[in-house]
């Protein structure tokens, strides 16, 4: 219920908010696409360890799949949508020139969306050992998520301050949680 009510207020005062009655429709989807893509990053880690209670892990981890799949699709449709907006701010901010710092997270946060997916779609064909797999999913995983919240905190638009900055710091806190949990501390029991 909780994680719920965490991800459903932002999602429902961005929609709600007054900030978006000027704009037009492929920046409303644009902007929506990212605080629902900023949703998915607070349950993104939760599924894959299994912390969701009354969920078999077997599932979670399906879940978390077919969520990141969720992920980079509200991503392409966050960056399409602000596109087709204002194409010359996102040709600025595609190619880090854009006067604004905001977007130099954003490119970052996208680009690791982009590198995780090509990486788990290859993951088969390179037969990964499962160690490498998540030190390197990991390790997108901590850019994506901290380059996106920087980015998100450093826009003014229709999330809420306060909204915005508590699922943030539930983002952070969730995924590095979950990394010190998965890949420190239960490796150390396993080893004692």
């Amino acid at each position: 219920m909780v994680v719920a009510a965490l991800v459903a207020a932002p999602v429902l005062i961005a929609a709600t908010s007054p900030l978006l009655a000027s704009r037009d429709a492929a920046y409303i989807i644009g902007g929506m696409a990212g605080v629902l893509a900023l949703a998915l990053f607070f349950m993104q880690p939760l599924l894959a360890a299994g912390y969701l209670p009354g969920i078999a892990l077997t599932r979670e981890r399906r879940w978390h799949r077919v969520l990141g799949a969720g992920l980079v699709i509200l991503v392409l449709m966050h960056v399409g949508g602000l596109y087709i907006a204002s194409p010359p701010d996102m040709t600025d901010a595609l190619l880090l020139v854009a006067p604004t710092p905001f977007s130099v997270y954003g490119v970052i946060g996208f680009w690791g969306v982009v590198a995780t997916a090509v990486f788990v779609a290859a993951r088969a064909r390179l037969r990964i050992r499962p160690a490498t797999w998540n030190i390197f999913h990991n390790t997108l995983a901590l850019i994506m998520v901290s380059a996106s919240v920087t980015h998100a905190l450093m826009i003014e638009g229709a999330m809420g301050a306060r909204s915005k900055l508590l699922l943030c710091l539930c983002v952070l806190a969730a995924t590095a949680l979950v990394i010190l949990h998965l890949r420190v501390l239960k490796p150390l029991l396993r080893n004692r």
